[in-house]
């Protein structure tokens, strides 16, 4: 075991496993609290609960790192715009007003998202000290995307919104910049050591879009963090060998492979930078064998190099604890 943020920094070759997801749906525990509390976003408001949920794949499993349990869409809930969480649907946001979003500041911002600050210092007080404590945001244009409500699928965004609303769209990209960083620097003052920019649907972005849309916003975060000495990893899902030219701009300093990236690939073409994760969720749902056997590939792969043991997306809602800690036992027997 090693501390994630030393990894991090000085590119040790350490042992490091933690789950996207790790706190949440697929644990018995969590649906006990969940059950009780039904308002989603008044859960990651709760700092006793939240910080409750944080720590319980830490009991269970003795993972290296605690990720806190809350949302990207709390940035959004902070900045005015109604979230709501319904089944089987997901979140829906209210319509996007660009005068109460311009009608925002710094300080109310942050005191509205109060309560993640407390749950972040709750849980450090309680989380072994050789244990990292991981705060996240959604990336800029992954919070776009639900903020102006354009994603017509999983597979497709409706792209004539963005050039008819060409200037608002800049304006908010930049405004959300300045949140983000404050969310972050919130954050890691309140105890947490690492910070994870998720960029969910960078895969749906043209090619030519990615400078635009993923890179340049995920460098000025990226940028901010260093200049405060904030180890970052990023996680731009979807964008294929795109990732290449990810790294080389933005530089940070962990990247986490989604499921569709060929390990071998990666370790040949992504070079000064910490690889996390990579093995698909999916693979949880199927046989021991199966699980072991595709594990065994990325540690192969990456045996030798700074690698942190992950998944390539966060953990499905379906999974059976039970498979999670034959994975485990696997990775560390390993």
């Amino acid at each position: 075991m090693s501390n994630l943020k030393e990894i991090l920094i000085n590119k040790k070759i350490c042992k490091s496993v933690w789950f996207m997801r790790q706190a949440g749906r697929y644990l018995p525990e969590f649906r006990e609290i969940r059950n009780q509390n039904q308002d989603f976003i008044k859960l990651c408001l709760n700092s006793e609960l939240s910080s409750e949920i944080t720590l319980q794949p830490i009991k269970r499993f003795n993972l290296d790192s605690a990720i806190i349990f809350s949302d990207i869409l709390m940035v959004p809930h902070a900045l005015g715009q109604r979230v709501e969480f319904i089944k089987n649907r997901g979140p829906i946001l209210e319509k996007f007003e660009s005068e109460k979003f311009l009608d925002n500041n710094i300080n109310t911002f942050s005191q509205k998202l109060n309560p993640v600050y407390k749950a972040i210092e709750k849980t450090r007080k309680k989380l072994d000290r050789k244990k990292s404590l991981i705060g996240f945001i959604g990336a800029p244009w992954t919070l776009l995307i639900y903020m102006l409500g354009i994603k017509k699928d999983k597979t497709e965004i409706d792209f004539k919104i963005i050039k008819e609303k060409k200037i608002e769209v800049e304006l908010i990209l930049d405004k959300l910049n300045i949140y983000l960083c404050s969310h972050i620097e919130n954050q890691i003052n309140a105890g947490a050591e690492v910070i994870q920019i998720f960029d969910s649907w960078a895969g749906l972005l043209l090619e030519n879009d990615l400078p635009k849309f993923c890179y340049r916003p995920n460098l000025k975060i990226v940028d901010f963090c260093k200049k405060k000495k904030i180890p970052v990893i990023c996680f731009p899902k979807g964008i294929k060998e795109n990732y290449k030219e990810f790294n080389n701009i933005v530089k940070p300093n962990g990247l986490n492979l989604d499921h569709d990236v060929d390990p071998v690939w990666a370790k040949g073409n992504l070079k000064n930078v910490i690889i996390q994760g990579g093995l698909s969720p999916k693979i949880l749902l199927s046989d021991e064998e199966t699980i072991s056997s595709r594990a065994k590939k990325y540690l192969d792969t990456f045996k030798g190099n700074p690698y942190i043991f992950n998944l390539g997306h966060g953990l499905l809602p379906e999974t059976d604890p039970d498979k999670v800690e034959y994975l485990l036992k696997f990775y560390r027997k390993y």
